[in-house]
């Protein structure tokens, strides 16, 4: 599958908090951990679960820093 997000990052879920319409899947990502947000049905759809590995794909149109 070809895509146009280019920060593609791989790793392992940790957790997966479910309920009937939203799932949020805890990613670690080189030591460091990740959420993401999809639906129930994404998750059932992709036969995810805990120590599946995974490659998230983040596409953001900026980012902001703070200090």
């Amino acid at each position: 599958m070809e895509l146009s997000a280019r920060n593609q990052l791989k790793g392992r879920i940790k957790d997966i908090k479910s309920n009937d319409i939203n799932a949020e899947v805890i990613i670690e990502v080189g030591g460091q951990e990740m959420c993401s947000t999809i639906t129930s049905k994404s998750i059932q759809r992709l036969g995810l679960k805990v120590g599946d590995d995974v490659s998230a794909l983040v596409k953001a149109s900026s980012v902001m820093l703070m200090k």
